[in-house]
């Protein structure tokens, strides 16, 4: 590569000459970029321009985007490039380090300030001579970085606009941090509060929602510690920091988010529930279920949001595998019966049963659902909420909707006795009742259900079938890589005993920009069907063996959480560490 020295601004014919002496692209390749080029001026960025005209790389025929292009340019200018990653941003530091009109000016955008030095991003690592100046005014090292200039713009307005809204919402009144346990809790000492319509608290949580959905968040929260208040994102099941602010800023957005969804903003003492619809960048509605909790040091938050997208996916996108997508297929389209959906929180089960509702909610039946509380709003179900403190259940809610003409019925979750016998009695009237529990996995649903006191002639008369399930995170597709050093003997170990046959290539996590260097992007979910044949209800007495349900189970098609693991992981889709963590050990 030539080592031509160059200070100054860009343009795109350096580019393309600088493209082709290092044989990025073709001498004819070029040439057509130079005319297709010079037919017009214009005010984009070097790098912009040229992606627009989807320059052909030499070596493979792929198009150059910005990306690619500014990461050559990163290797031509000695600099280390990066993909700006808004989550690992300290947005207030970022802030205070450079005015709004100097990062503007200059086209940079400083990404990460620590006591000796900061890093700045560029899209013009030859233009150096603010350097000094930052350096002085700082009185830290400048470490340059080359990131796309279409993410230095959109970032740059992005995190000044953040920092901007924050202090003007501090100004506006008390945010002192020294509040006692007691100030923070009892009822009435809100008055000193920042006003939940303030402008700057509008913007801040307007910034928040729609930063959650561009980073693919499934869950917001908001967290008051001792000093100060911390935001975080769940995103594919794990938490990441985005964002610290004063306690009285986070005090103002909570009473903010509470007016919006409906709940009291004064009371602060016990916990509430509420509900907002907002909209996602795209212009799609988002759902979020809001839910606050006294603590120490004030009301957290939490904030589930629900993706319309994530209701109505096919059996394949949510991981069902072509075995056990015909066998559920099956069993859904069952007039009557019981089907329950087992797994800790958080395992999926909802978004299975509601896609599955979806499926099966035609014109011509009725379908009803009693919830605590209801996950999301579908407009083809009829939904119903629970409500303890009118001593209305999910045993009252059932029965209720008993007299409501149903075809289908959804019960949130089966937690007694009397909810059971409910479920029982739609079942035997000609119903198909869907449910969830909490087992580990799908067999151990048959001996909870006698736990709670059904007789076993009522299950084997009832129940079609039990789905066990379990979300792992799913390899990043940009970046993983075979694993040459993949322990091939611990997948053989789960895999053959079924006899299955496979070509067993498993691949590993590397990471990258897209994802967050995690080397994971998005979830999937691992399933364990069991149906209840005439042969499984012979096991099903008084005193079942939970050893014998199991074996019976795999006879009749069951494949154990494990193993659909193991075999998601000889395709290549998650890894081996990921499948043991999230499923109980095999047991045949």
């Amino acid at each position: 590569m030539s080592t031509t020295y160059y200070n100054g601004p860009l343009n795109w014919r350096l580019l393309v000459n600088w493209l082709e002496q290092d044989k990025v692209i073709s001498s004819d390749e070029a040439q057509r970029t130079i005319t297709r080029c010079s037919v017009a001026e214009s005010a984009q960025h070097p790098l912009v321009r040229l992606a627009s005209v989807a320059m052909r790389r030499a070596s493979d025929g792929k198009a150059l985007d910005v990306e690619l292009l500014t990461q050559w340019l990163a290797v031509r200018a000695k600099l280390d490039y990066l993909r700006i990653d808004p989550l690992r941003v300290d947005v207030g530091k970022v802030a205070d380090a450079m005015s709004a009109a100097y990062a503007e000016r200059h086209r940079i955008l400083p990404v990460s300030v620590t006591p000796s030095e900061i890093v700045v991003a560029t899209g013009e690592p030859f233009i150096t001579d603010w350097m000094a100046e930052v350096e002085r005014q700082t009185r830290r090292s400048v470490r340059c970085v080359v990131s796309n200039p279409q993410e230095i713009v959109r970032y740059t307005a992005e995190f000044y606009a953040l920092a901007k809204s924050v202090r003007a919402a501090n100004r506006t009144g008390n945010t002192s941090s020294n509040a006692s346990f007691e100030q923070l809790v009892e009822l009435g000492k809100s008055n000193k509060q920042l006003d939940a319509n303030d402008q700057g608290v509008v913007q801040v949580v307007d910034w928040l929602w729609q930063y959650a959905f561009d980073q693919r968040a499934s869950d917001i929260h908001l967290e008051p510690r001792r000093e100060q208040g911390v935001i975080r994102f769940r995103i594919d099941g794990v938490l990441h920091p985005v964002y610290q602010l004063p306690l009285g800023v986070m005090n103002a957005m909570t009473a903010r988010i509470k007016l919006l969804g409906r709940m009291d903003v004064i009371e602060k003492r016990r916990p509430q529930d509420g509900r907002i619809k907002t909209r996602n960048p795209r212009g799609d509605e988002v759902e979020m279920r809001i839910s606050t909790l006294p603590t120490a040091f004030g009301e957290k938050m939490v904030m589930r949001i629900f993706d319309p997208d994530n209701a109505v996916k096919g059996l394949d996108e949510l991981g069902f595998t072509p075995h056990d997508a015909t066998r559920w297929e099956q069993l859904v389209t069952r007039p009557h019966g019981i089907i329950l959906v087992t797994g800790p929180t958080g395992s999926g089960k909802t978004t299975t049963l509601y896609s599955t509702l979806k499926r099966v909610a035609t014109e011509e039946v009725n379908v009803s659902t009693v919830e605590d509380p209801i996950e999301m709003i579908e407009p083809s179900f009829n939904q119903t909420q629970v409500q303890p403190q009118l001593d209305f259940g999910f045993a009252q809610g059932l029965r209720s909707l008993m007299r409501q003409d149903p075809d289908i019925i959804m019960v949130g979750e089966i937690r007694d006795l009397e909810t059971a016998e409910m479920a029982v009695q739609a079942a035997l009237t000609g119903h198909l009742v869907f449910s969830t529990l909490h087992t580990n996995d799908a067999p151990s649903a048959i001996t909870r259900l006698m736990e709670l006191g059904i007789p076993s002639y009522l299950i084997n008369a009832t129940l079609l079938g039990v789905l066990a399930q379990r979300l792992v995170r799913t390899l990043c597709p940009s970046c993983k890589q075979v694993d040459g050093e993949a322990r091939l003997e611990d997948l053989s170990a789960v895999i053959k005993p079924w006899n299955l046959n496979g070509n067993y290539r498993p691949y590993k996590a590397v990471g990258c920009v897209d994802c967050r260097m995690t080397g994971f992007m998005g979830r999937m979910g691992l399933y364990e069907l069991l149906t209840v044949t005439e042969d499984f209800k012979l096991k099903v007495n008084a005193e079942p063996s939970i050893d014998n349900l199991r074996r019976q189970g795999i006879s009749d098609g069951m494949r154990p959480l494990r193993l659909a693991g193991a075999l998601r992981v000889a395709e290549g889709l998650t890894v081996l560490d990921e499948v043991l963590s999230a499923t109980p050990p095999l047991q045949v």
